[in-house]
């Protein structure tokens, strides 16, 4: 049970007592400061110092209610005894930052560590959510080591238009196909753009981010029940609240981040991403995540996981529910205790108890959108959560969301057609001369972290327009970039090695087979060695970045699927405590 029976520390082991409670000049700096800002000495002297880690911004719609809630965070630091200090971090927003939020994930992770480091914290509140928001955060905490509590920003209130149920980025995608086929207006595509999403929070589907918060969740970083809880509900900021009285008590209880995320809760972690029917990116981050804990962990240990597992969670894109709806039917509590046999139960949480405990009593209100394994939205011999794929065109694997695939599909010969970047597709997709079929096999490369740089969401392929007019809704689509979690289809993503380092999609041409079989986990182009061979000693790599962040990026991040972490950042390698003269 973690720290828990290790006894609690004194005052002066924290080291926020470093800077504030010498009889030095330093010291004697720092206090005079502290009380600059109009703080009396007695409501931050012989306290714990918590950090609250903020990614608002007005240019991120999903965390737009964080400004409110760390203030319901310092309410509940102040009433356990803290001393709360609001620190601000890079929101990676995941609708407006281009050309990819994951650009910037690794970016935040460091951010928050270096935060966490360089000032007198002794605990903190992590406040985010959108997709990297989750992942960011959690990698800074875990390799700075200080006890930490992640509260997730909650999903947006249900949307709805027409009198149809509408989750964003599910129905965004699903109505521009309908613009672009003339089924909808003009004025009708506008009007959607202001009802589609109603309030705060993050998507309400089963994007990336819901996946991202609920696995934290499931891993017992957060209070447990919290990423359900939508993000304009007034139990919201009573659960931040909470979270901030109870971050006091573990500084004191000195339970890191490291005692709570043992492979046994990110193996949790993972059997509620199946169950959820999450985003094929959280096998991007929960490997980062766990390299950060020391953890090895693989995408064949999430394969294995998935084949176990059904999805139960009735939400788009996999089902046809919204967050709000998961919510009111027991959320991710009644969740986890559907799938109860999966998981570890002795696993410590935040809150100092088990995650047996945590759920303990939780009861399903609506069975049809928290399904039982007899009742899964998805039988996993009909499509599972995430499976794997390797073969000469993906040596060191590929991954597919086979739930929101088409089953037709699944096993397929075809034509490849090559498009070099999401520029050269845009400009050819839709020529009415585009030798395309509906068995072409679409191929996007130049989409992967060193390549685009940053790994961007570009892996849902437009269909040929000519195709659509057809009543062709869906192709096989490959990419080593990523793909939004709430988006759907016969997608192919994260191939490695990516393009731009030489991976064999490097060496992929129009008119090459290519043959899937999601069954049997393989992914072949069918060109003999000699050709490759002889195409590989044509093949030279493109230019890259010589400045800026993107150039640091292309020089040390690490492959799909090995977290996309960087070098440097990687590991468990202690750092030492910051001097202070």
């Amino acid at each position: 049970m973690g720290n828990l029976k290790q006894p609690r520390k004194r005052i002066e082991d924290l080291r926020s007592q470093r800077w504030f409670a010498a009889s030095d000049i330093r010291a004697f700096s720092h206090r005079q400061r502290t009380q600059q800002m109009g703080m009396r000495r007695e409501e931050f002297m012989g306290r714990p110092v918590i950090g609250i880690i903020n990614t608002w911004s007005e240019m991120s719609p999903c965390h737009a209610h964080l400004r409110d809630r760390a203030e319901a965070a310092k309410r509940g630091v102040w009433q356990a005894g803290g001393y709360p200090v609001e620190l601000p971090a890079l929101s990676v927003g995941e609708v407006m930052v281009k050309p990819s939020t994951m650009l910037y994930r690794n970016f935040l992770a460091m951010e928050t560590e270096e935060l966490l480091r360089s000032h007198p914290i002794d605990g903190a509140v992590l406040l985010g959510g959108c997709d990297k928001s989750t992942p960011g955060l959690l990698m800074g905490a875990i390799s700075m080591g200080l006890p930490a509590i992640f509260c997730p920003a909650g999903p947006m209130s249900n949307g709805q238009w027409h009198g149809v149920k509408a989750g964003a980025g599910t129905h965004t995608k699903k109505y521009w196909e309908e613009l672009r086929l003339g089924r909808i207006s003009e004025d009708q595509w506008i009007d959607l753009e202001g009802r589609m999403t109603r309030s705060a929070g993050t998507c309400n589907t089963m994007g990336t981010a819901s996946t991202m918060t609920s696995i934290a969740d499931a891993m017992g970083i957060t209070i447990t029940g919290a990423s359900s809880i939508p993000a304009v509900d007034s139990g919201h900021a009573r659960m931040v609240s909470f979270a901030g009285s109870r971050i006091v008590e573990m500084i004191w209880e000195d339970l890191k981040p490291t005692d709570i995320l043992t492979r046994s809760a990110i193996m949790n972690g993972i059997a509620a991403y199946m169950a959820l029917g999450g985003s094929t990116n959280a096998a991007i981050h929960l490997i980062a995540i766990a390299g950060r804990a020391g953890v090895e962990l693989t995408l064949d240990d999430m394969a294995q996981v998935s084949a176990r597992i059904p999805v139960l969670a009735n939400l788009f894109p996999s089902g046809d529910n919204l967050m709000e709806d998961f919510y009111f039917a027991g959320g991710m509590k009644a969740l986890l205790a559907r799938i109860g046999e999966h998981l570890d139960l002795s696993a410590i949480t935040v809150e100092g108890r088990t995650l047996g405990e945590a759920i303990a009593g939780a009861e399903c209100w609506n069975d049809d959108v928290i399904r039982t394994p007899a009742n899964p939205v998805i039988p996993i011999a009909k499509g599972r959560t995430l499976v794997l794929l390797r073969g000469n065109l993906a040596p060191d694997g590929a991954v597919m969301k086979t739930s929101a695939a088409s089953p037709h599909l699944l096993r397929h010969e075809g034509a490849a057609l090559v498009f070099d970047g999401p520029e050269d597709m845009r400009r050819r997709v839709d020529d009415p001369d585009l030798d395309v079929t509906a068995d072409t096999i679409l191929v996007l490369r130049g989409a992967g972290p060193v390549g685009a740089p940053g790994m961007p969401e570009w892996g849902n392929l437009q269909i040929p327009k000519k195709l659509q007019q057809k009543g062709v809704t869906d192709m096989v689509r490959i990419s080593d970039g990523r793909m939004s979690g709430t988006h759907y289809g016969t997608c192919v993503l994260h191939v490695a090695p990516e393009s731009a380092v030489g991976g064999p999609l490097a060496l992929l041409k129009t008119g090459d087979r290519i043959r899937l079989d999601a069954e049997a986990g393989t992914l072949d182009m069918l060109v003999d060695a000699e050709e490759l061979y002889r195409r590989r000693r044509e093949w030279s790599p493109p230019e890259r970045y010589s400045r800026s962040f993107a150039a640091l990026y292309q020089a040390h991040v690490s492959q799909a699927d090995k977290g996309c972490d960087f070098d440097f950042l990687a590991g468990t390698a202690p750092v030492p405590e910051p001097e202070i003269f």
